[in-house]
Order: C-alpha cells, then structure tokens, then sequence
C-alpha cells in the first residue's frame, strides 16, 4: 500500500472489489487492518467509543487465535470483523491453493463474508477464487499510518487531503501504527465529525455493498 488513494487503473485490476461507497452519501467507512493485539487494539477500541464511531476490523486469523478476548471484544463493542487471511499472507509470494488454504483456515475463526488482501495485492488467480467467496474490500484511502517515514501530523492530514464522501479508510492496529495513531486517530476522527461525515459499516449482507 504505497499510495494513499488508488488511480483509476490499479481498481481496474480488480473491478468486482469494492474501492468506495456511495459517493452522494457524506459517510465514511473505518477499517483497521492486522490486529489485534493488545498493544493497540484495545486503545483504538477507547477512542473510537469516545467519538461513536464503528469499524470493521480486518483481522489476521493467528492473532485471534493468539488473542480471542480481543475479537471478543471487538465484537461486544458494536464493530464487524473482516478477513485478512491466517498468517499475513502475501499473494505473489505463494500458490493459489496455499493462499486459498490460509484464508479458508481463517474463515474458521473470523467467519465473515468481507475480505481484505494484506498488501492491497492479489494475483489474478487469487483474486478470481477469493471473489468467489468473499466480498474483496480495497480502499478509497490508505492512510499510511504504518509508513516509518510519516509523522501523526502526515497520516492526519492524508484524512483531510483524500477523504471524500463514500471513503473506505484504511489505518492499522500494528505495533508499526499505534505510536502515531495515539494521536492521529482522534485528531482524524474530530476532523471528520467537524466535516460532517457519519461513520458506517459495511450491511452483514455483502449484496447490499453493490452500488
């Protein structure tokens, strides 16, 4: 994930994902990729309450399994789980049927019909079987939260640059991300309530992300 918000010919390599929601609709949708662990997931859970905000949290499989009281509290707290494969997997870097064996695995524990590639990326084969299964979640704006050259201060104005109505907004609960997110996250979420924009989640029902 190198660019904050996808040109028109990176969504083309995968038209059935969804990139963005409703662009007459003044919301945006929070995600956060790759927990959850305990040293940040818990105090996004915190700031997220304190503004009323959900979340769908794409979740690798091995860290529920490491940390089920966190899924369980994920969920208690009113956010929906995505898929983000069981072990991080990237797809170039593995066979079809190893990448669909992993993500089958963490369909075990996450059980939902979402699914986010880690990377952003898919190889074609990949895509083609994961589609078929899942909704394939990508992005209207990767924040960069995880970027060791970016400050708080970056990944907040990257929200005022690039949100717009419908967004898909990607930050991460990763030891990588929550030193700058202790700040960024509410001075994001602030900004964002002061445009106006609703927080939503994707339906439980993929069929109604079809626009």
């Amino acid at each position: 994930m190198l660019i904050e918000q996808p040109a028109r010919w990176l969504r083309l390599f995968y038209p059935h994902a969804l990139w963005r929601m409703d662009k007459n609709d003044h919301s945006v949708y929070l995600t956060f990729d790759d927990g959850p662990i305990p040293e940040a997931t818990p105090l996004i859970l915190d700031i997220l309450d304190k503004f009323g905000a959900k979340a769908m949290f794409f979740m690798v499989a091995d860290n529920v399994r490491k940390h089920p009281e966190l899924y369980e509290e994920v969920i208690r707290r009113g956010h929906k789980v995505g898929n983000h494969t069981y072990h991080h997997l990237g797809s170039f870097r593995h066979w079809t049927l190893t990448y669909a064996v992993d993500v089958t695995k963490a369909d075990g524990l996450l059980r939902s019909p979402y699914f986010r590639p880690p990377h952003g990326w898919l190889r074609h084969t990949v895509y083609w079987w994961v589609k078929q299964n899942y909704r394939v979640v990508m992005w209207d704006l990767v924040t960069r939260d995880y970027s060791k050259w970016l400050t708080a201060e970056d990944v907040v104005n990257n929200v005022k640059r690039y949100t717009r109505n419908g967004s898909i907004i990607t930050f991460h609960d990763s030891l990588k991300s929550i030193d700058k997110l202790r700040t960024a996250l509410p001075e994001s979420l602030q900004w964002l309530k002061e445009q106006g924009y609703a927080f939503k989640v994707f339906p439980d029902d993929p069929a109604g992300t079809y626009l």
